[in-house]
């Protein structure tokens, strides 16, 4: 975990870019030794955001299976696939 001051991030930012960038994680900005925010690169941001909508989605399809939405086995979904093939 990378943990820099406001004052850091103020006064050297590009130095904080490039760290945050070279070892691809978050950098913890502290003010006055709290906690405030983080700093993270776009790209990271972009791969954590693909994760958490993916876990949405598996959470609202796992809750509707729960609920008693209709589930197929793989043999029932490669035959609905193979029907739709002929058909198409």
């Amino acid at each position: 975990m990378v943990i820099k001051s406001a004052t850091a991030l103020r006064n050297d930012y590009d130095s904080v870019v490039t760290l945050a960038k070279s070892k691809q994680e978050p950098v913890f900005v502290t003010r006055n030794g709290e906690g405030e925010m983080v700093f993270l690169p776009i790209e990271l941001w972009e791969k954590r955001e693909a994760e958490l909508n993916l876990l949405d989605k598996l959470l609202k399809r796992e809750q509707s299976r729960i609920a008693g939405a209709k589930t197929f086995s793989t043999e029932e979904m490669a035959e609905l696939a193979e029907a739709e093939l002929r058909e198409g």
